[in-house]
């Protein structure tokens, strides 16, 4: 198990385990009996997470978003799905593994799986240039979903990128172009998609594999147009002030289900999907599988005019 990496506003947190670290060694290397002392420091710890999290502003969900220990699209793959398969390259230039899917089985039904991988360590982060796709990986994502649109199975993403990669070589190759050929060609595909915002739901490059029928997220996750820096860094050209723009951005899942961006909420454990990865991967799993439930009543006409219509309704104001 790898050493709990502790965010900055969870400080009093890291110093009670630290402490209920050094007491397990004691014990262990003496007769003394300490274990209610640790059961007690146990249970402080754990109710001082519960309150912490309990009043998290924007800011500080934007660090869980991209905290290094929260399981990544392969991990729900992995644990969620059985059978899967790899598919790489998108037939034009190369194989962007910033983005990873495949054929595999949700509770037995064939399916097509893919999404966003940042990496664990800092070789794969450059392999996988940290989530950040360029024109290949999404025209890799439009060969899978249209390849299970041939075959007649559903579609599940897992959204995890800050945004689309902005080098100059992928502007050369078309990311602007991939990026809408993808929504364009989404919106008309003819099987149930299902998209999950795992950690960063980040501009373009999140909606070109989340124009979907349904789309969730996880408690702790972020979803907006452009990152708390950058909006930062355009209206006060300070990125120093990322705090106060996550908070304008209205970027939780909180406030985007309250505006209909987002269908539903995936929660997570306490402390967040990084300390208890098992149980958000399961809570993520029992929520795509009621979402197909839902989806797999509709015939392929339904699903496109319903996915249009989600999309449609989007920042439409009512007056009376």
């Amino acid at each position: 198990m790898s050493k709990r990496h502790f965010l900055e506003f969870e400080t009093p947190v890291a110093e009670l385990e630290t402490k209920i670290e050094e007491l397990r060694y004691v014990q262990s290397e003496s007769a003394v009996d300490i274990s209610e002392e640790i059961d007690r420091l146990s249970k402080k710890s754990l109710q001082l997470t519960k309150d912490i999290y309990s009043s998290l502003n924007p800011w500080q969900v934007t660090l869980i978003a991209r905290h290094p220990q929260r399981p990544y699209t392969l991990d729900y793959v992995n644990e969620i799905f059985t059978d899967f398969q790899e598919l790489h390259g998108d037939r034009h230039f190369a194989d962007d593994q910033s983005i990873v899917g495949g054929l595999a089985r949700f509770n037995g039904q064939a399916c097509m799986v893919l999404g966003h991988q940042k990496g664990r360590d800092t070789k794969e982060r450059g392999l996988r240039n940290f989530g950040m796709s360029r024109p290949e990986g999404y025209r890799k994502a439009l060969r899978l979903m249209k390849l299970a649109e041939k075959f007649g199975v559903p579609v599940f993403t897992f959204v995890d990128t800050p945004g689309a990669y902005p080098g100059i070589g992928a502007e050369e190759r078309g990311q602007s172009e991939a990026i809408g050929r993808n929504i364009y060609e989404m919106a008309q595909l003819e099987v149930p998609i299902v998209s999950t915002i795992i950690g960063e739901g980040g501009s373009g490059g999140a909606v070109a594999i989340a124009t979907a029928n349904k789309v969730f997220m996880l408690e702790h996750a972020i979803y907006s147009v452009i990152s708390p820096e950058g909006c930062a860094s355009i209206l006060w050209h300070k990125s120093d002030k990322a705090a106060d723009a996550a908070a304008a951005m209205k970027i939780t899942a909180q406030d985007l289900l309250e505006l209909k961006v987002i269908d539903g909420i995936i929660p997570e454990p306490v402390g967040g999907a990084h300390r208890g990865a098992e149980k958000s991967i399961q809570a993520a799993g029992d929520t795509i599988e009621q979402a197909l439930r839902e989806l797999s009543q509709f015939a392929p006409d339904e699903l496109r005019r319903l996915r249009r219509e989600k999309f449609l309704q989007i920042g439409r104001l009512e007056t009376t």
